[in-house]
């Protein structure tokens, strides 16, 4: 999921560069909502972890 993240904000950073603002625009808006889920879903695994005693 962090992949495609990265590959999103690649993606808006080629998009900016050539002047496509609105392509860029919903690329890096779809690499933070991935990102933040990529975060989420991660303290959520860390805090199961801790809770079953591994």
């Amino acid at each position: 999921m962090l992949h495609y993240a990265l590959i999103f904000v690649v993606v808006a950073l080629v998009a900016a560069l050539l002047g496509f603002s609105g392509l860029a625009t919903g690329a890096l808006g779809l690499a933070h909502l991935l990102a933040m889920l990529f975060i989420v879903l991660a303290v959520l695994a860390l805090a199961a972890g801790l809770l079953r005693g591994r």
